[in-house]
């Protein structure tokens, strides 16, 4: 076969190669990236002069794909595979470690491998943007329900305060005048459910952004001091313990002192909850640059993947009938979003869960 046939020969190789990689990148599914790479690498492959001693390699977005084993010291060629101007990932071929053939690839090769990388880094351009555009639009519907249940939520708790504290005012002139034990009893079950229920309501006007912020520079060290000083009870009651770890005594930041200890609550309260007699929660605080973290670890049975997604939505609770709101952490996450600040949860090893706040200092 003459040099023309030859040439020809590889350009029809390079075409049909081509045009099944268009047809595979018009059919891909974000979903099966890999299955994706798996078929672009084996049709690249049959496109070279040489197919049967030519392995291609396709690596992108942690995903590496080969179509066998290569040589390392065979001649090989690499195209980067770039996402939005910056390298994602590359393509290579190269012969395989049983290859007796030991000249250059030409010079068409290198550029059909160019040609494929521009091709797959359009592609997964092209998927990062669905996949920014579809998180947008959760975050956008999501924020739109919070706002509408925050005003619904605003105008329940200003209905509800009036007559709890007409319900807890009259319980408390009544505690003066019975005397008999078990009216007594009766009248301090109302005044506890009372109370549970003005804390409820407390909540959910946190929950609503109704609580003015007073911010003031505080230290966040005699915070959580002080609120674990008024939690002792409680982690008597469980036989739970806890320490407090810190770099220093004193560390400032910017924040509303009652929603900051409101906070510092929840969390600890959640933790003692999921902990067993003898367990250690660990409260943790440090400044990182210009924020400040605090992360409070348990012991408990840590959080499932199928409730990490939920946790935060407000009324969703793991917690039985009667023992939680499912406001807790939705109020933490509404007043650490108002100071500007993230939280986030990491299961432990061996058991367990962090909550992480990075709250900014200023």
């Amino acid at each position: 076969m003459n040099t023309t046939e030859n040439a020809l020969k590889e350009r029809i190789k390079e075409l049909t190669c081509l045009y099944e990689v268009s047809s595979i990148i018009v059919n891909a599914n974000y979903e099966q990236i890999d299955d994706m790479f798996h078929a672009i690498s084996y049709s690249l492959k049959k496109a070279f002069q040489y197919p049967e001693q030519t392995e291609i390699c396709i690596q992108s977005n942690n995903i590496i794909v080969r179509t066998g084993e290569r040589d390392e010291d065979s001649p090989c060629i690499k195209s980067p595979i770039t996402l939005f101007n910056v390298e994602n990932g590359f393509i290579k071929a190269s012969y395989s470690s049983k290859a007796l053939i030991q000249i250059d690839f030409l010079e068409e090769e290198q550029k059909l491998l160019n040609t494929i990388a521009l091709k797959i880094g359009s592609l997964l351009e092209r998927f990062q943007i669905i996949k920014n555009e579809a998180s947008l639009k959760r975050q956008m519907e999501h924020t739109d329900r919070l706002n509408i249940l925050g005003e619904i939520t605003a105008g329940i708790a200003h209905e509800l305060n009036t007559p709890l504290a007409n319900i807890l005012g009259f319980a408390e002139l009544l505690q003066d005048k019975i005397t008999n034990r078990d009216e007594l009893n009766d009248l301090d079950k109302i005044l506890n459910s009372a109370i549970y229920s003005r804390e409820v309501v407390k909540k959910l006007m946190f929950f609503a952004c109704e609580m003015p912020q007073e911010m003031t520079t505080v230290n966040i060290v005699s915070v959580i001091k002080d609120a674990l000083s008024l939690l002792e009870p409680s982690f008597k009651k469980h036989e739970v313990k806890y320490i407090v770890k810190t770099d220093r005594d004193a560390i400032d930041l910017k924040a509303d002192t009652v929603q900051l200890t409101q906070i510092i609550f929840n969390l600890v309260i959640n933790a003692i909850y999921v902990s067993k007699p003898n367990d250690l929660i660990t409260i943790f605080i440090t400044e990182i640059g210009d924020s400040i973290c605090l992360k409070i670890s348990d012991q408990g049975e840590g959080i499932s993947d199928e409730n990490r997604d939920k946790i935060f939505q407000p009324f969703f609770t793991t917690k039985p009938v009667g023992e939680g709101s499912g406001l807790g952490l939705s109020v933490v996450h509404g007043i650490i979003a108002s100071h500007k600040g993230t939280i986030s949860i990491e299961n432990n090893k061996p058991k367990g869960a962090t909550f992480i706040v990075k709250l900014p200092k200023l």
